[in-house]
């Protein structure tokens, strides 16, 4: 956030590495009472070898900003040595972090001090900034100009579009842009940290009249951090800062927890619960289509696993081996399951010597290790995860082709009617094939908030490539010498846990998750309300009474409902707790409403209060609130059908493929499917955004999804021509192109 480079971060480590922040809140210098930092953050900082208490220092600097943060700490250093008692008034750090832009006052001082301390903010903030407005603009342009000059001079002495952007100049110029954009935005002089490109939105302080809440928790940190913790709401909104938001909400929802691995997370109950729900309805499904289960170990052997080339070489850089036990080593390391394919396939040769030994439909419920090198994120990427795979083998070429369009579209539906987000069927270009397959299909979603798309889950025909290596094969039947050998021909498919994040990233908002009804492991928490001191026993005892005959009423119905009926807890406590946790459906049951024959069901997925409540009727309870899921499902996938359709684009000219890309879309495009088109299509698109972005970020250039398959996505004529200038290939279809995860 404020140091641009490691070796910023190491000078302050030497300078004050034994300084805790501690010191400085004794000093009034920081405050008291701030936020943790995030598991980003802190990871962030361990991969430059920061101890946690200094990168809270470093993140209180960033915050306040000061023009020179070293003297900043150190004026503190040297006026906490010469303390006397606790007493001294460090007025030299003091005034040396005054001049930093205001940070949120509320939250580290009582409201007389906030009077005194914001004017000087004020007055100071406009004495910080280095360059007026015009200045930055010229900056800015001139930086710009310089960049692109670099680039075309570095282009023509015959570099490539990544190897242009990892060059030194042009990384030191792109910070430099990122640090002048900075200051253009917020009037700010500190460099904008690349690990995190979007980072926290610091600029957008509280009105100072949003004081007061603030200051009145602090006389009760106890009964405030409980309300964090137990869903009093979110710190960070959705559309400020999408990747801490999403931080933010699995974590207090309880969808996760830390875990000293990095990459690797705890599936907390309320997640595990999501995942039962996929798992039990794919499971069913698949065995109406003769798929049974098995389990095959974890360990595969290494021979395995060079038998398929491309594939080792595909998995190789995130291959997690097993080479030693105790202090011995093992004489053939084994790599721990990336997929089963190899695992699997030595066995089916020993089960097939007849066709009639064939179909083949074997699925199992596991997980995988990836050692993933990139940046993790729980659900979406991490180096452990929950999956089923499945492998089958036919005997002729057209069963084997349908099941891998029966089983995509199972995906589609978990997507679809479980989960309420749209996705596009369709089939991988080359460069994005599963190694060893002859083509994978794919279910691609799409994040509005961020502009990405995501691959869903994956189906791949295999062809006869791993049954020739593994040598699984049978007489051909139709051959009357008996001599011809035939190969099976065979699918592996595949969906991950990763679908609780893309259903988190569509739906949630800024009270928390927004669970589909058809996934959700509570579909209705019922909450009893209206009872005050002066309630009559009668009263309070057919509260009691009727608030149960409605769970166990719906529980016959097949209703996933829960009766929070904890005493301990106000009906407002509760209403925060279970919208942070998402549940589709809340039903408010007072002792008017018994009287009246009536309830009040609220929907998760309407912000207004108002507008998300409806009536229901005693009398027909139940079909009420079977109507009502219903609705909600409707409402969740249209909102998210229309958010992702209005961010859909079809362009024919490359002059208009960046300019609809930077807005977050998807983009269809025709496109000749080769993979060194698709890799300069890459790196141009990634240029040309190089405005947009800082050095290190997150933006990235675009690369193919899918070719759809559905009818509705080809009603516009295609071009003849690759959209890539410097392609002369011919083309037959539009692919969908975008960002992605």
């Amino acid at each position: 956030l404020f140091f641009p480079n490691q070796g910023g971060l190491r000078h302050l480590s030497n300078s004050f590495g034994n300084m805790d922040l501690s010191h400085l809140v004794t000093l009034g210098l920081f405050p008291a009472k701030r936020a943790p930092l995030s598991s980003s953050d802190l990871d962030y900082f361990r991969q430059h070898c920061v101890d946690e208490a200094l990168a809270d220092i470093v993140t209180q600097l960033a915050k306040q900003r000061p023009s020179d943060p070293f003297k900043c700490i150190s004026d503190a250093a040297s006026a906490l040595s010469s303390a006397s008692g606790g007493k001294t008034k460090p007025a030299a750090a003091k005034q040396e972090c005054s001049k930093a832009t205001p940070s949120k006052p509320a939250v580290a001082e009582p409201k007389a001090k906030l009077k005194d301390s914001a004017p000087k903010a004020k007055t100071t903030s406009s004495a910080a900034s280095p360059a007026t407005g015009g200045d930055v603009e010229a900056q800015l342009k001139s930086v710009g100009d310089e960049i692109r000059a670099l680039k075309e001079k570095l282009k023509g002495q015959g570099l490539s579009g990544k190897d242009i952007n990892a060059h030194a100049e042009v990384v030191s110029l792109v910070a430099k842009l990122s640090q002048l954009k900075g200051q253009a935005a917020d009037g700010a002089t500190a460099p904008v940290d690349a690990p995190k490109p979007k980072g926290k939105p610091e600029s957008k302080e509280k009105p100072k009249a949003k004081a007061k809440p603030a200051a009145k928790a602090e006389g009760k940190p106890d009964a405030a951090s409980k309300q964090q913790s137990k869903g009093g709401g979110l710190v960070i909104k959705k559309a400020d800062d999408v990747p801490e938001w999403y931080a933010e909400v699995i974590m207090k929802a309880q969808l996760i927890e830390q875990y000293p691995v990095k990459g690797c997370f705890i599936l907390r109950p309320w997640a595990y619960k999501l995942w039962e729900q996929i798992q039990g309805w794919f499971d069913a499904n698949i065995k109406k289509m003769q798929v049974e289960n098995c389990y095959f170990p974890m360990f595969i052997p290494k021979c395995y696993m060079e038998k398929e080339s491309d594939h080792l070489e595909d998995f190789a850089p995130e291959l997690a081996m097993v080479t030693k036990f105790g202090n011995q080593e093992i004489d053939e390391p084994v790599a721990i399951r990336p997929t089963s394919e190899t695992a699997m396939y030595a066995a089916y040769s020993n089960w097939v010597q007849s066709h009639r030994d064939l179909p083949i439909r074997l699925n199992q419920w596991c997980s995988v290790v990836r050692w993933e090198v990139k940046q993790t994120t729980p659900f979406l990427r991490t180096r452990e995860f929950l999956w089923q795979e499945g492998h089958t083998a036919y005997a002729d070429q057209a069963s084997a082709e349908q099941e891998v369009l029966d089983i995509l579209e199972l995906y589609a539906r978990i997507y679809e009617e479980l989960l309420a987000v749209p996705v596009v069927r369709g089939r991988k270009t080359k460069a994005e094939t599963f190694p060893g397959a002859d083509y994978t299909t794919t279910v691609e979603a799409f994040i509005p908030a961020t502009g990405r798309a995501i691959q869903g889950a994956t189906s791949h025909h295999l062809g006869q490539n791993f049954s020739k290596m593994f040598d699984i094969h049978f007489q051909d039947p139709k051959d009357s010498t008996g001599k011809k050998i035939e190969y099976a021909y065979q699918n592996s498919w595949g969906i991950t846990q990763r679908t609780i994040g893309v259903m988190v990233m569509v739906h949630g908002d800024d009270k928390g998750l927004v669970l589909p009804p058809y996934v959700a492991g509570i579909q209705v928490v019922i909450v009893p309300l209206g009872i005050k001191a002066n309630t009559p026993e009668e009263d309070r005892v057919l509260l009691a009474s009727e608030s149960k005959k409605y769970e166990e009423t719906l529980k016959k119905a097949g209703v996933r409902v829960f009766l929070d009926d904890d005493n301990a807890n106000s009906p407002g406590w509760k209403f925060n707790y279970w919208e942070m946790k998402g549940v589709p459906l809340r039903i408010e049951l007072g002792p008017m409403d018994i009287k009246k024959g009536e309830f009040v069901m609220a929907k998760r997925n309407i912000l207004d209060p108002k507008e998300s409540k409806k009536p229901g009727k005693h009398s027909s309870m139940v079909e009420d609130v079977q109507n009502m899921l219903k609705e909600i499902h409707d409402e969740m996938y249209a909102k998210s059908l229309q958010e992702r359709d209005d961010k859909l684009a079809c362009v024919d000219e490359w002059k208009n493929f960046s300019p609809e890309l930077n807005q977050g879309k998807l983009v269809l495009i025709p496109f000749c499917g080769d993979p060194q088109c698709e890799d300069q299509i890459k790196d141009k698109t990634k240029e040309e955004a190089e405005a947009e972005e800082v050095a290190g970020g997150l933006k990235m250039g675009a690369k193919s999804l899918c070719v759809p398959l559905e009818a509705k996505y080809s009603e516009r004529s295609c071009p003849t021509k690759c959209i890539n200038p410097d392609c002369k290939n011919a083309v037959k279809q539009r692919t969908l192109f975008g960002r992605s995860y």
